[in-house]
């Protein structure tokens, strides 16, 4: 009898604890919901005050806005809308890959106006910029500007120049050293960036135009051919800087010379920023007293088409003084029979054809030479 209720008294026990657990266990998950409510009104409430005070509401909505942009990529605009910032930051192996990129397709599936990509190499200021200034003035649309300067130089023109922030990130370059040549292969590489350029002009800071736009546009944009200088010269100065270890790649009878201030379309600046075989060459067998700047360009393009080259400059510079650079003209200089005597005697082919009309550009022409270059331009010049 003892025994059995022994038994009983385990068995309410039991019934006893496991109610009193399942009424407990209920409990525990009501206090943990509470204290989870708790800290979610916390946090609200300091969020709230966070966007209040700090203005964390403004970073939000920009970071909206820059999400509801990813579709930008998806449209076409993205691809043929040209850099609004040139001071990127890739270096010039991942620039020069980019800028090599080429339509398989040539009909353009958009509206696209040709540009001519105007790019000074230049040390530093520009001195002459109001005079191009008042020649780009009324044409926009139809050019493009690139600077390379020397990269501690900060250009300092006022937002309304057509100069304004058109600095392309740069490196020293050397006269004479492939430097001066990767810094015209950096300018074409950003130039070609805008696939709306399709000629690409190579300027000092002392050239200046000697014809209004028009006229040069008209020019540059129905000629059938580029304008860079390749000639076989046959003395000290020409063969007498080719070093057989160039070859095979380079033959010394496609050795060519000219000069570097060149006019190029857009298939030709392609080939020099995405060429590696002739520019390894250049670089180890074309040094000192192998000017690269004057050979590189001018042979390599000699091999790879010469079909469209009209080997010759369009920049007039004059060597009647001797020496190795051409004569510089300042203030006493600039007269308007001294810009009419550049016009006369000019002989060459344009388009296959007879042409009295072959510099379209000159150099070179020092700062003091700005005042009467501005005072004649209208009446000779034409702008």
């Amino acid at each position: 009898m003892q025994s059995r209720v022994a038994q009983l008294e385990e068995a309410n026990g039991y019934i006893v604890s496991t109610r009193t657990q399942s009424r407990g266990f209920p409990m525990r998950l009501l206090h943990l919901f509470l204290f989870s409510l708790a800290l979610i009104v916390t946090f609200s409430i300091i969020s709230v005050y966070t966007i209040k005070r700090f203005g964390v509401q403004t970073a939000v909505t920009t970071v909206k806005s820059s999400f509801s942009c990813t579709k930008e990529p998806g449209t076409l605009n993205h691809w043929i809308r040209p850099p609004s910032i040139l001071l990127h930051k890739m270096n010039d192996q991942e620039l020069l890959w980019r800028a090599s990129f080429v339509p398989r397709i040539k009909n353009f599936p958009f509206s696209r106006v040709p540009k001519i990509a105007f790019m000074f190499l230049t040390k530093g200021p520009l001195p002459l910029a109001s005079l191009w200034e008042r020649f780009f003035k009324g044409h926009e649309g139809l050019y493009s500007i690139y600077v390379h300067s020397l990269p501690t130089f900060d250009a300092k023109f006022m937002p309304s120049s057509v100069f304004h922030r058109r600095q392309v990130p740069s490196q020293a370059a050397e006269w004479g050293k492939m430097s001066m040549c990767d810094a015209e292969r950096r300018l074409l590489a950003n130039a070609l960036l805008d696939i709306n350029n399709e000629w690409f002009v190579l300027l000092s800071e002392s050239c200046i135009p000697l014809y209004n736009f028009s006229v040069i546009y008209q020019y540059i944009s129905e000629s059938r051919y580029s304008f860079i200088g390749a000639f076989d010269d046959h003395g000290p100065y020409g063969r007498g800087r080719y070093n057989e270890k160039m070859a095979p790649e380079v033959d010394i009878t496609q050795w060519r010379k000219g000069s570097q201030w060149f006019e190029i379309n857009r298939d030709l600046a392609v080939n020099i920023v995405q060429d590696t075989t002739y520019y390894r060459k250049f670089k180890e067998f074309c040094v000192p007293h192998c000017y690269v700047d004057e050979h590189y360009f001018p042979t390599m393009l000699t091999i790879q088409a010469a079909h469209v080259m009209a080997n010759r400059s369009f920049t007039w510079v004059d060597w009647s003084r001797g020496g190795a650079h051409p004569a510089t003209f300042g203030r006493a200089d600039v007269t308007e029979e001294f810009i009419r005597r550049i016009y006369k005697g000019q002989n060459c082919s344009y388009n296959n054809q007879p042409s009295s009309v072959c510099y379209l550009f000159a150099r070179k022409f020092a700062p003091s030479a700005l005042e009467p270059l501005l005072h004649i331009a209208s009446n000779v010049l034409g702008f």
